[in-house]
């Protein structure tokens, strides 16, 4: 007899890192190989170790979210996930994906929150004409890729998002401050090119030692030297949690205006950060207060799955489901990383928890962008959305 596929999961994931969310594991579909019927092998590829191991298990959940909605199929055709810890390097993430593109043969790979470790994997996926269906990390500089697609966002879209409304909030001077890694400095220069253009005055901008910068008072001090009004800011996972602890310690919470992307307070972040976060302003593409249908739905479901309010790393996982779903429907018989790959490319309107969005000609969405800020709810804290700032893609 045929154990449910949910059983067939947990003895996988015991058994092996690999994990199984459907089918089995002999005769699946992977790379060239074509099949009228049996599973299709998808890589996951997510942090499962290091810094931003939360913002992986997030979008671990939301693609198997969309999975158990759809009884393990995409497409109508069982799937087989192997599932590879992306760490927290690029040395590490290159390794996994390599694994899964070489050894594991998946046919698609969806996930990837570094930018270092996409930008070391782009020439994988194009060489090996492996269709990537990234749901977090998407460098500026991916421009040209054939076989690389993102249901997430541009690296500075967030800070582009911002730059004018702030240049008209701001009176006076804005302080930058960032990791120091390619994700920082993409999201600057977005935040710069609205800001400027819009008449915004820099105080200054400065990189923090990224992974190595625990300590945040020396560049907290020189912010609070320079007078400025307000400040943009880039920081995720636990760098995020120690630098909004650290900026209300230091006494600058609620007197110099704190803008950021919206990964400084996103998820799991937001609970440690708890009342230091309170009155932070961030440019999101993602809240789970958003007031549509479709979004009513995912969070009721993501909250019965986790017991936690989706991320926009969930939502844009599950996104990248329902995107492999149409495309391997639209394959039908002929199911190759080849036809997975054209069939993306005329997926039309996805209907989000987001909003409805499609994909521009860069692999990217065409999306609306929206101003939040943390807001204490009860004993928690939430990222409410307070406008909107207009579609960018």
């Amino acid at each position: 007899m045929k154990l449910p596929w949910k059983m067939r999961a947990a003895l996988a994931l015991a058994a092996s890192t690999s994990l199984v969310l459907a089918g089995c594991g002999d005769g699946a579909l992977g790379g060239d190989d074509a099949a009228a019927d049996g599973p299709v092998k998808i890589g996951l590829l997510v942090p499962q170790s290091g810094i931003y191991k939360t913002l992986g298990d997030d979008m671990k959940a939301g693609f198997e979210l969309y999975l158990e909605q759809n009884d393990g199929k995409l497409g109508g055709r069982e799937i087989d996930i192997s599932v590879a810890d992306e760490g927290e390097t690029a040395d590490s993430g290159k390794a996994a994906a390599d694994k899964l593109v070489k050894q594991d043969k998946v046919a698609a790979v969806t996930g990837i929150v570094s930018s270092a470790v996409l930008n070391g994997s782009k020439d994988l996926f194009e060489s090996q004409g492996i269709p990537l269906v990234g749901s977090n990390a998407s460098p500026t500089n991916i421009t040209d890729a054939k076989f690389i697609w993102r249901t997430s966002y541009v690296n500075d879209e967030p800070g582009k998002a911002l730059g004018a409304y702030v240049a008209d909030k701001v009176d006076g001077p804005v302080y930058l401050l960032a990791a120091d890694y390619q994700a920082g400095k993409d999201e600057v220069e977005g935040f710069k090119e609205t800001f400027v253009e819009a008449g915004g005055e820099i105080a200054d901008e400065v990189y923090t030692p990224f992974p190595g910068t625990k300590n945040f008072q020396p560049f907290l001090a020189n912010l609070q030297k320079s007078k400025a009004k307000a400040v943009f800011t880039f920081y995720a996972g636990g760098a995020a949690v120690d630098f909004v602890k650290q900026y209300s310690q230091f006494g600058l919470q609620g007197k110099v205006d704190h803008y950021s992307a919206g990964f400084l307070t996103e998820g799991g972040v937001l609970t440690a950060q708890a009342d230091a976060a309170e009155g932070t302003f961030t440019a999101m593409n993602y809240s789970a207060d958003l007031d549509n249908t479709t979004n009513a739905a995912f969070v009721e479901a993501y909250k019965a799955k986790t017991g936690n309010a989706p991320t926009t790393y969930a939502m844009a996982s599950f996104d990248a489901a329902q995107v492999l779903d149409k495309a391997i429907k639209a394959a039908g018989d002929d199911v190759t990383s080849k036809t997975i790959n054209d069939a993306i490319a005329n997926v039309g309107e996805i209907d989000s928890p987001r909003g409805a969005w499609s994909f521009n000609d860069n692999g990217t969405p065409v999306q609306m962008w929206y101003l939040r800020e943390v807001k204490a709810d009860g004993g928690t804290f939430n990222n409410a959305v307070i406008a909107e700032l207009g579609k960018l893609g």
